[in-house]
């Protein structure tokens, strides 16, 4: 079975990675050392966290397996471990990319997860 990992982005972020080929991370991701993600458990609370009240996301849910050595889980928030890479996302190891969308309730409205 698949693990799915998910990174949350502003679209047009997302729309400049795939016109280079690849996704470098966003500006807090560059300023960490690696490019965050959150698992299936953890993306609502990271939605709301980092994410609160921001419109035109995309939720990108990406193949953990496919990213070989460069990812690592690591102890953060609350005491889970959070899926970080230490490279370059490929854009091969993308599954889907979907829009995040705000709801009337001012947070996002997220499709179905798989873990």
């Amino acid at each position: 079975m698949t693990q799915l990992i998910y990174k949350i982005a502003p679209r047009a972020l997302w729309q400049a990675a795939e016109a280079r080929g690849v996704f470098d991370g966003a500006p807090i991701d560059h300023a960490d050392g690696y490019i965050h993600f959150s698992t299936a458990a953890q993306a609502v609370e990271t939605a709301a966290k980092h994410f609160a009240g921001q419109n035109d996301l995309v939720l990108i849910a990406v193949e953990a397996e496919r990213l070989g050595t460069a990812l690592r889980y690591e102890l953060s928030r609350g005491g889970d471990f959070f899926p970080h890479l230490y490279a370059s996302l490929p854009l091969g190891a993308v599954l889907w990319i979907k829009p995040l969308p705000l709801g009337s309730d001012g947070k996002h409205k997220f499709p179905e997860l798989s873990a």
